[in-house]
């Protein structure tokens, strides 16, 4: 059953974003609560981090004027657009006023301001996502994506076609989306729709669509999403490394790093597509050296050279050969066995030996840690030193 109020919402709640609803005559239902917030707080899956949004009747200005005279912050973010950002205390709302796409070259529109609810809601991007409520929890549902979110259907609005034209983004949006709310089921005018578009992508900046891979490695299951995606035309990787995704995914793996280095050739070749941070995709990078020493039973190495890396470098190497279960168990005891610290000697302990600085101790230094990582971090400083002194007479 499809309740007709949001019940218990705790968002909806807060003093504050009562304060904003009864600043912007959200009494007379002139603005009200819209998208995601509405959408998971109605099947109870809202995150801590969900935006609040809200769409309204009143123009930008009037917003921006309203809110001050209540004492609210307002900071005209996109205005060209309708939107307004308006924050009291620590609820941040993001307000925009209703409206009607006038032209679109699929990057972006040029929109005209209304206060027609059922025709903003046509010119957004799925049924799900064009459910609003009133101050007092009452849904708003012109369109019938209550309906659709329950029985997790991801529909386009409308033409699929035509609304794909009008933002090419929301192809990523209909796959990240599917598999967020649609158990990785694809509605097949959707998908074929997607399919026509592939090619026809290449306007979309890479940070737009690197924003929307990301959210979509961050879910709980993604691999028959990204062999869809796969198999239209629109993600370039190999049917190898889809099944070696799957794998990982069997075993309960869910970390975007290391999804990244399964499905990867290189991490940069991600950095290129999808405009990373630097600081992921060199986790991504040690994620992947990590596997490759795991891969060739080197669990020492991987843990003194990656750290927690070596964690997900072992689950990336079992599920690239497809380790039998018992062979990951057994890695994965021996890997929390390991007590990893750094190497107890220093150039300082090989001048006190009689060694001259210089490139001598450097070398000396990799045989050590060669002999320590490969005791497993048993050989303590004196025997190390010791088998050095030996090695030099």
């Amino acid at each position: 059953m499809i309740p007709e109020r949001l019940e218990k919402a705790e968002w909806l709640a807060r003093p504050d974003v009562q304060a904003i609803f009864a600043a912007l005559d959200g009494a007379e239902g002139r603005t009200r609560a819209v998208g995601g917030i509405v959408r998971d707080s109605l099947i109870g899956r809202l995150r801590n981090d969900s935006d609040i949004d809200m769409a309204t009747e009143l123009l930008p200005v009037t917003v921006m004027q309203k809110a001050k005279a209540a004492g609210i912050s307002a900071y005209p973010t996109g205005i060209d657009h309708g939107t307004v950002t308006l924050r009291l205390g620590e609820t941040q709302v993001e307000v925009t006023t209703l409206r009607r796409d006038v032209a679109t070259d699929g990057r972006h529109a040029e929109v005209a301001f209304g206060t027609d609810w059922t025709e903003d809601a046509r010119r957004r991007d799925f049924t799900l996502n064009a459910l609003y409520c009133f101050a007092d929890g009452r849904l708003f549902d012109p369109l019938g994506g209550a309906g659709d979110l329950v029985n997790g259907r991801v529909r386009f609005i409308g033409d699929a076609t035509r609304r794909i034209a009008e933002d090419g983004l929301r192809v990523y949006r209909f796959f990240r989306i599917s598999a967020s709310h649609g158990e990785q089921r694809f509605d097949p005018e959707g998908l074929a729709a997607c399919r026509d578009a592939a090619g026809r992508l290449d306007h979309i900046s890479r940070e737009r669509v690197g924003h929307e891979m990301l959210r979509m490695l961050s879910l709980p299951r993604i691999a028959l999403t990204l062999a869809t995606m796969q198999a239209i035309g629109l993600l370039p990787v190999s049917g190898e490394r889809l099944e070696a995704l799957h794998r990982y995914e069997g075993i309960g793996g869910q970390d975007v790093a290391a999804r990244m280095a399964l499905i990867s050739v290189s991490p940069q070749d991600l950095q290129a597509q999808w405009r990373l941070s630097r600081a992921l995709v060199d986790r991504v990078a040690r994620i992947a050296k990590a596997a490759a020493l795991a891969g060739a039973d080197k669990l020492n190495w991987a843990a003194y050279r990656y750290g927690e890396e070596a964690v997900e470098g072992l689950a990336v190497a079992a599920s690239e050969d497809n380790w039998p279960r018992d062979r990951l168990m057994e890695a994965a005891r021996e890997l929390a066995r390991l007590p990893v610290q750094p190497l107890p000697v220093s150039g300082q302990d090989l001048i006190a030996l009689g060694m001259v600085a210089g490139p001598d101790i450097g070398r000396a230094l990799a045989r050590l840690e060669k002999r320590w990582v490969e005791s497993d971090f048993t050989l303590d400083p004196e025997t190390l030193l010791a088998t050095e002194a030996a090695s030099r007479q």
